[in-house]
């Protein structure tokens, strides 16, 4: 469990502003920060790393204190199990991926280095340098190598948003499998609306420095979303039953529509499929493609 309360006065665009978060993230749950740039997402990352120190407050992590202003406590990164994967990579260019892999460990443990290349499709790259590499494939370097650091907690910060959308859609489904089958807590920094559903548990909304909005991804985003007139292809990503009826979260572009789906919907629909949303007499129709 993640028991945060920070501030900290950051330089923004438009002057000064005081980030002042506060939060508690149980374990095995993966929170992400959404919100516009520089509004103190990426600095929030770097202080559970112990990369920037807060003005004040404290960040306690499954019970041990990592930083404390008042008792004068702040750990270096080196002693806080941070496992952190940033939009550039930040891969060593001379080791070979399996030497970059093996850099992560406190101990050699060449078995779970074998276990990770063969969880991430990287076997047979071993021992390419990450320059031969494409981004997909460094990125999931990049993940292999901070989950080896058996962390408490895995930082996120952007790391999909260099990839194309084929690329992305691929590894948003690694990040979930190994978020479950390593049962990390984990913070992702995202500006993608589809993304933030898919992957969240719980989403924090934050706007200069401050949390405005929190709660599961249908919470923050639903309020905010009203029915109009639209022709579009995407994907399903999630059905849920609610009374009598069936409900699809369908990503469009960078926002979220909900469609009502009818029984017979039910019976040729699923999570993940391609489909076309269009408007006919006024009511929304689903079509998979």
């Amino acid at each position: 469990m993640i028991q945060l309360s920070v501030q900290k006065t950051l330089a923004g665009a438009d002057g000064p502003f005081n980030l002042s978060v506060d939060f508690v993230l149980p374990s095995e749950n993966l929170l992400t920060l959404y919100g516009k740039s520089g509004s103190g997402k990426t600095t929030l990352l770097r202080m559970l790393a112990g990369l920037a120190k807060p003005d004040s407050g404290y960040i306690k992590v499954n019970g041990k204190t990592w930083f404390d202003s008042s008792a004068n406590i702040n750990l270096s990164p080196q002693k806080r199990k941070v496992g952190l994967v940033f939009q550039d990579y930040a891969l060593f260019p001379t080791m070979t991926v399996r030497e970059n892999l093996r850099f992560a460990q406190e101990s050699n443990n060449e078995q779970k280095v074998k276990e990770l290349l063969e969880l991430t499709g990287l076997a047979a790259l071993s021992n390419r340098f990450p320059s031969t590499l494409s981004g997909g494939q460094q990125q999931r370097v990049a993940l292999a190598r901070a989950i080896l650091r058996e962390p408490e907690i895995l930082l996120l910060d952007e790391p999909l948003s260099a990839l194309d959308q084929q690329t992305r859609n691929k590894l948003q489904n690694e990040i979930l499998k190994f978020h479950k089958r390593f049962k990390l807590t984990t913070i992702l920094v995202s500006h993608d609306k589809q993304e933030v559903f898919k992957l969240s548990d719980t989403v924090a909304l934050i706007d200069r420095g401050t949390i405005t909005r929190n709660g599961t991804p249908r919470e923050v985003f639903f309020d905010k979303i009203t029915s109009n007139k639209f022709s579009f292809a995407s994907t399903i990503l999630s059905i849920r039953k609610v009374d009598c009826i069936y409900l699809a979260v369908i990503g469009a572009g960078n926002e979220l529509v909900e469609v009502v789906l009818s029984e017979s919907d039910i019976e040729t629909l699923k999570v993940g499929d391609e489909v076309l949303v269009a408007s006919k007499a006024f009511n929304p129709i689903v079509i998979k493609l």
